[in-house]
């Protein structure tokens, strides 16, 4: 039982030993964490720093591009509601026909549908000048008018002072700016248009909308597909939801590039 006892105090003395050698390792291991743990979080305060001046910087090349090459302004037209010159003229209109005339204003036929749009062409939103502009109510029915009467007539005066080139013009500058956009954002978008004229197999491939005249089928896709990438890069940058509407090409563009998104570079 002696013998017994001794071998168990020198086992008992070895776990000791062991033991000890653990709790070092164990302190050690700790003190390592604890350096690792203060490098992460440094390195972690570096990036956070680099990722606001990267925020700056893009922030300020997009307000660079928008204000030189690619501004974006609201043009508002002069046209006074016809509720109040029928009243003016007619001082026996009841108030009940005033407020129709009122809400017929701000109804929109819109793709074989009425939506109702408050702006309904007050406003337009110009891009790289005041003389191309966008419908503020995303209505570009005068695309699809003037392909309808150019296979029906021919003749110089179809090519002059129509509102359809302005409407292609800016898209395609809508288009060229998105594009650039997530270049400088870093942001992948998820609808492919091409904004340059590239030659695959021999064949070149026009801008979307700067190309051969496009069918309603064809423009309409094209629309979709760049108001899809405009609210793409709008979600990105936390752009307030209230002002979104997917039918507002240009004017969901400006307030992505307004000075006031306090997230725009993120």
């Amino acid at each position: 039982d002696s013998e017994g006892l001794l071998r168990i105090k020198e086992e008992n003395q070895k776990h000791y030993r062991r033991a000890q050698r653990h709790q070092e390792k164990k302190e050690k291991i700790q003190r390592h964490n604890r350096t690792v743990g203060d490098l992460v979080e440094k390195k972690t305060c570096d990036l956070r720093t680099q990722y606001e001046r990267l925020a700056k910087l893009r922030r300020t090349h997009i307000l660079e591009l928008t204000s030189v090459i690619f501004p974006i302004e609201e043009v508002k037209t002069s046209l006074r509601d016809p509720a109040d010159v029928s009243s003016e003229s007619d001082n026996a209109m009841t108030s009940s026909t005033v407020s129709k005339l009122a809400e017929a204003r701000r109804t929109t036929y819109l793709s074989g549908r009425w939506v109702c749009d408050d702006h309904n062409g007050d406003t337009s939103i110009s891009i790289t000048g005041p003389w191309i502009t966008l419908p503020n109510n995303g209505d570009y029915s005068a695309y699809y008018n003037w392909m309808e009467e150019k296979k029906t007539t021919q003749g110089p005066d179809m090519e002059h002072n129509n509102p359809a080139h302005t409407i292609s013009a800016a898209l395609c500058y809508a288009t060229q700016l998105v594009n650039t956009l997530s270049l400088i954002l870093d942001v992948n978008l998820p609808k492919k248009l091409c904004n340059r004229q590239v030659k695959t197999g021999g064949e070149s491939v026009n801008h979307e909308f700067c190309g051969e005249n496009l069918s309603r089928h064809k423009f309409t896709r094209a629309v979709k597909k760049l108001n899809a990438n405009i609210l793409h890069l709008c979600f990105s940058q936390h752009v307030n939801l209230d002002l979104l509407h997917p039918l507002h090409t240009l004017r969901n563009l400006m307030y992505l590039v307004s000075p006031d998104t306090e997230n725009l570079g993120r």
